[in-house]
């Protein structure tokens, strides 16, 4: 699998990026290890995490999937091949201070993710969300300060806009600090004004990378929700229902079989190879619950859309 580098950094990564929200929730651990070994196996070497995976489920308290894929990588003892990354900002907690990108958070939040993926580095640290409460110089010198300490190597931003991204590369660069060198925004082939607006073309000015989320629309675009059909039982169908299941969605899902049957492909290898198509995007994010999933993914890499294919997805 050839490498992509992310942003104006050194760091090379696999065009698809493994996201790891669903680890300790809809896949637990002996599924989660699965997954990984397969993602390795068929070359890939990025893994997306954050603190917060799974504050929600039931019985989690937070940390679950870095808990996960810091006891893999010890008994795997791959560490050294993988670019990980995870993120801090999320609330872990009711207190004030267990949420947002104070100082205190951010190196608070650092440790904790640090302990459970049992590693002395991240090699990818992201403010998870904005934080207009907190001063913006209190939150980049921090990053900064764990950059200069070794226990982060790279920082990057989540959800920012692309007024706040700018701020805070204006900001770091005149008080010498490490950069964002990418950020990761919701985009997907349905999910796209927002982005493709401003923050993808100031991005490609910039030199900042991008490895959007949801990047196959919380599993609608792999084509399992149907007009008229049965509902998936998963956890997430009904935010899947309220959000991508109206007529733009089903208009989005319609062009993307045409492309996946022209090809022999699958819709969501469509949906992904769509985003590598993209010049903006560097590495999606997508995630997988089974080895199978994780094969289909990896796939999308060798899937060349046709100029035709590209317009006919742009419904």
């Amino acid at each position: 699998m050839e490498m992509r580098t992310l942003g104006r950094s050194g760091l090379k990564v696999a065009p698809i990026c493994l996201g790891g929200n669903v680890f300790g929730w809809t896949c637990d651990e002996p599924a989660s290890y699965a997954v990984l070994d397969a993602y390795v196996a068929g070359g890939g070497n990025f893994i997306d995490s954050a603190d917060v995976y799974s504050r929600w489920a039931p019985g989690n308290s937070g940390g679950d999937s870095e808990l996960i894929i810091g006891r893999w990588m010890r008994e795997r003892r791959n560490r050294a091949e993988i670019v990980l990354a995870t993120k801090v900002g999320s609330a872990m907690g009711d207190a004030p201070h267990q949420r947002g990108l104070s100082r205190r958070h951010i190196i608070a939040g650092v440790e904790d993710s640090l302990r459970r993926l049992q590693t002395d580095y991240i090699d990818l640290y992201q403010a998870h969300i904005d934080d207009d409460e907190t001063p913006l110089d209190e939150t980049l010198r921090a990053f900064d300060d764990l950059v200069r300490a070794g226990k982060v190597r790279y920082l990057g931003a989540s959800n920012y806009s692309a007024w706040r991204l700018t701020r805070a590369l204006w900001e770091s660069d005149r008080r010498g600090y490490a950069p964002y060198i990418c950020v990761q925004p919701r985009y997907n082939l349905i999910d796209r004004a927002d982005f493709e607006r401003e923050l993808g073309p100031m991005c490609q000015e910039l030199g900042v990378g991008v490895i959007g989320y949801s990047s196959v629309a919380s599993g609608f675009l792999s084509g399992k929700y149907r007009r008229g059909g049965p509902m998936p039982t998963s956890a997430r169908a009904g935010g899947v229902q309220q959000r991508y299941m109206n007529d733009r969605g089903f208009a989005v899902l319609d062009a993307v079989l045409k492309v996946a049957e022209a090809h022999d492909a699958t819709p969501t290898q469509v949906a992904l190879a769509w985003l590598l198509a993209q010049p903006a995007v560097t590495s999606p994010i997508a995630s997988a619950t089974s080895p199978q999933q994780t094969t289909e993914l990896i796939g999308a890499v060798g899937l060349r859309l046709t100029p035709e294919d590209l317009a006919a997805l742009s419904v």
